[in-house]
């Protein structure tokens, strides 16, 4: 079964709030999702960019991890190649594409393909005879 790179997902969340197809005309990469007071009385607030970059620096830890076990590597790198050729195309001629947010998630996708061009497909799990005495 093929499941396609985990980091088309913040692609897809990125082109929904910068053409501002989800929320309000209010809601952008500054808007503070939470903030918390912290112990030392500075105030640490999380905004809708900083979401982002969390969540595919997450995603990216995921589909390295994934990547290892599929048996269809050829594709899976495919894949990646492509959503990288994707992040490259909309970063270069895309104008609502040119900021730090989309750069950062670019090069978790390049990070995302040339590791999966770099390590080996790791083999299903050895089973070793047991000899019983």
């Amino acid at each position: 079964m093929f499941i396609p790179p985990l980091l088309i997902l913040p692609l897809i969340i990125y082109n929904l709030v910068a053409f501002d197809l989800v929320g309000s005309r209010e809601m952008g990469w500054a808007q503070p999702v939470f903030s918390f007071s912290m112990p030392s009385g500075a105030v640490w607030s999380m905004n809708v960019a900083d979401l982002l970059v969390v969540f595919a620096l997450v995603l990216l830890l995921i589909d390295v991890i994934r990547s290892r076990h599929i048996v269809r590597k050829m594709m899976n790198l495919g894949a990646s190649l492509l959503v990288l050729a994707i992040y490259v195309g909309e970063f270069v001629l895309v104008p609502a594409a040119a900021t730090s947010v989309f750069f950062a998630c670019l090069v978790m996708s390049g990070v995302d393909a040339i590791t999966k061009l770099l390590t080996p497909a790791r083999p299903g799990p050895v089973h070793l005879p047991r000899f019983d005495d």
